[in-house]
């Protein structure tokens, strides 16, 4: 049985229903992207997994039971969530941005410990960080920043992360930079689940590809299995040729120019 799972979940936002009766499981130990169109429910779905979101009927299933059962803390032990355009407060330095991710391991009586520290420093250095520990984070690039919230998830030490479009407004280079380190994530152990927009990039990190169109699930699977012209075409409502990357295989989406015929 998956740890994460959604079982006939409809959810949305006051009297508008985003996903109606969805049943998905995300696979354990992969690296799961979920694409589609803008509003096609992609971040309701992460959402609703984190627990920000309640259900309107069925439920999230984390580890065994509905996500509601557990308490707060609890789900943060086992799910790290990165939101979209995540803020920092205003003078806030990446050391005490990323010490945040611990509030989850801590309580009243309990103050800062060794494995607190131990929690910070690693996560700092496996994104590469620890030189910024003192600097403000609005001092950053947007590369940076992303790597810090990254990192604060991280210090949670959760087996779970999610990341809802963790490459908005990054040109190349810091998205590249930023899915490396998440593909590095995944390959220690974690199960992570991300929204990207960029479907050439989801093909190209994803080990498990769900596509979403109208609050439904499309088609999932490898990328190489499940990105095809016409799933393209009906998910995204372009046509498009497939072609595999000359160094890696993974499958290259070249949309065509629109035209008489062609949308």
């Amino acid at each position: 049985m998956s740890r994460l799972s959604a079982e006939g979940l409809t959810a949305g936002y006051d009297d508008r229903t985003v996903l109606s009766g969805l049943d998905l499981q995300i696979p354990d130990g992969e690296l799961t992207v979920i694409v589609g169109p803008n509003a096609c429910g992609k971040s309701t779905l992460l959402r609703s997994m984190a627990r920000l979101l309640p259900p309107a009927s069925g439920r999230i299933v984390l580890d065994g039971q509905d996500i509601r059962r557990w308490p707060t803390k609890e789900v943060a032990r086992r799910v790290g969530l990165l939101p979209q355009s995540s803020v920092a407060p205003e003078g806030i330095t990446v050391a005490d941005l990323v010490a945040r991710g611990r509030y989850p391991h801590q309580s009243l009586l309990s103050g800062w410990s060794a494995e607190d520290e131990r929690a910070v420093n690693e996560a700092m250095t496996a994104t590469d960080i620890t030189s910024l520990a003192a600097r403000h984070v609005d001092e950053l690039s947007g590369g940076q920043r992303q790597r810090v919230w990254i990192a604060m998830v991280l210090a949670q030490q959760t087996p779970l992360i999610l990341l809802d479009e963790p490459t908005t407004f990054l040109d190349i280079a810091h998205q590249l930079e930023v899915l490396d380190l998440v593909a590095t994530l995944r390959s220690e152990g974690r199960t992570v689940v991300a929204v990207l927009h960029e479907i050439n990039m989801a093909a190209r990190y994803a080990t498990h590809l769900i596509a979403m169109r109208s609050g439904a699930v499309v088609a999932q699977g490898p990328p190489a299995d499940i990105l095809t012209e016409d799933l393209v075409h009906e998910v995204f409502g372009v046509r498009a040729r497939i072609i595999p990357d000359p160094d890696t295989g993974h499958p290259v989406v070249l949309p065509r120019s629109p035209g008489p015929g062609t949308l």
